[in-house]
């Protein structure tokens, strides 16, 4: 009973994610001397030689330079063998002409899936949801996405929310609904009554003391 619990329970924000041990198509890696010092996108998918999944693969291949750029690892994992994920990725390069430049994980055992709750029995007991986990040099899970079998991530929002954390952990800032780099961000509101007086003379483009907005 304790070990069906585990493997349901959902990691929660701001939590710190388990470690493991794992082969990958770059080799074995223990996760978190692989991942020190660096942010993380941790990402699973259904099954190889699927075509969403395919896709998938194409457009993480897309944004893997721009993740590179901004201090971000990428890592994907399914439950398949390092043997099907070799295949799998010389064949996109063979027929689709793409390269895969990022690690996958070997998860025949569904360890790392259990621990990180990416299998969804009312979705498959056999096969990872489509989830991605974005995890801070820390290795606090900042955020989780999940997504069923049947329709593919956007890769623009994956980006979206790691210049968002990016700007807010570096600025102390927060950032308002459909953000992107360059539109203004959001101070955090005054907590006290005199903060909040002082707040409106601040020069901020304030709708009233406790929304104001910044450019950076």
């Amino acid at each position: 009973m304790e070990e069906t619990q585990v493997e349901k329970r959902m990691l929660l924000i701001g939590e710190e994610v388990p470690n493991f041990e794992a082969e990958t198509t770059d080799g074995r890696i223990n996760f978190k001397e692989w991942a020190k010092g660096s942010w993380v996108i941790l990402f699973s998918h259904p099954a190889d030689f699927t075509p969403v999944c395919t896709t998938e693969f194409m457009a993480f291949a897309d944004i893997y330079p721009g993740l590179q750029e901004r201090g971000v690892k990428l890592l994907g994992l399914s439950i398949d063998s390092i043997y099907s994920h070799i295949s799998w990725i010389r064949t996109i390069k063979e027929k689709l002409g793409k390269d895969i430049p990022f690690p996958i994980i070997e998860d025949l055992s569904m360890n790392v899936a259990k621990k990180y709750g990416m299998i969804h029995p009312s979705q498959s007991a056999t096969a990872a949801v489509r989830a991605v986990f974005f995890i801070d040099p820390n290795f606090k899970l900042r955020a989780l996405i999940y997504y069923p079998l049947s329709n593919g991530r956007n890769m623009k929002e994956i980006i979206r929310i790691i210049d968002a954390f990016q700007t807010s952990d570096k600025h102390s800032v927060a950032t308002p609904a459909n953000w992107e780099p360059g539109m203004e961000v959001i101070v955090p509101p005054p907590k006290t009554t005199a903060a909040a007086e002082k707040r409106l003379a601040e020069g901020y483009d304030c709708a009233d003391w406790f929304f104001c907005k910044k450019k950076l």
